[in-house]
């Protein structure tokens, strides 16, 4: 049986981080190395896994593949670390500036990078559907309607804008969108394309947020064997799609 891949998770004390943490350590094929938080730990070990502040970074100890989920402020530094160690990066991250995705394109020439807005492999599949579906269809109106929790402030989501991106390539036109906020909608999203007399849906329905953990650790471990270069996540996990 080969070791395990070595993880190192940055943006450890938030939701995605935790559930990061608790589905890791189900699996064989997987060890955390360490934990990173924005603030100093209240214990130096957490079930085995050693913890540290993010400002700790640099003293890192060795990794195979870093996965951030943390805000913008803190990408710059474990991008960096990544690129000092010649190691792979799998990023959720969002509010990225033009600089921070032109600093992960400059990376990409030395390491492995993944970054996607939504790690659901549902949602891989459907991008690319929405991509092909649009093109064969340039006439038809194209909407994206996405409904989430009521604590979700951004509208529309950043899935949703990365679903329309795909329609737009297809169709070479923006699509409309819409935004539904209500109860505890974990999330879904709806790609409608219309015409005279008939209408044609992609839908994408998340039930548990486990599924972006269990979608970041699979790019992980993919991640871990291919050559530099910036990774989307469809491409990596469905090359043959």
């Amino acid at each position: 049986m080969s070791a395990p891949l070595r993880l190192l998770i940055h943006g450890a004390s938030g939701r995605m981080g935790q559930a990061l943490l608790r589905l890791a350590a189900e699996r064989d094929d997987l060890q955390v190395v360490a934990a990173f938080s924005r603030s100093q730990p209240t214990q130096r070990v957490v079930d085995g896994v050693p913890q540290f502040a993010s400002a700790e970074l640099d003293g890192a100890p060795e990794f195979d593949v870093a996965i951030d989920f943390s805000l913008p402020q803190g990408f710059d530094p474990v991008l960096a670390l990544c690129a000092r160690r010649g190691k792979a990066l799998v990023s959720g991250t969002t509010g990225l500036s033009s600089a921070q995705n032109a600093a992960i394109n400059e990376a990409a020439s030395g390491i492995a990078v993944v970054w996607a807005a939504n790690y659901s492999l549902g949602v891989a599949v459907l991008t690319e559907l929405v991509r092909r579906a649009a093109a064969a269809l340039p006439g038809w109106d194209c909407d994206v309607i996405e409904a989430h929790h009521t604590r979700k402030l951004d509208a529309p989501s950043g899935t949703a804008l990365h679903l329309g991106a795909a329609a737009e390539i297809g169709r070479g036109a923006a699509p409309h969108y819409a935004s539904l906020r209500a109860g505890d909608i974990v999330g879904e999203h709806t790609v409608q394309f219309a015409a005279a007399g008939e209408r044609l849906e992609l839908i994408h329905r998340a039930t548990n947020r486990d599924i972006f953990a269990r979608g970041a650790l699979e790019a992980a471990l993919r991640v871990a064997h291919q050559a530099p270069g910036r990774y989307g996540l469809a491409e990596l996990m469905f090359p043959n799609l």
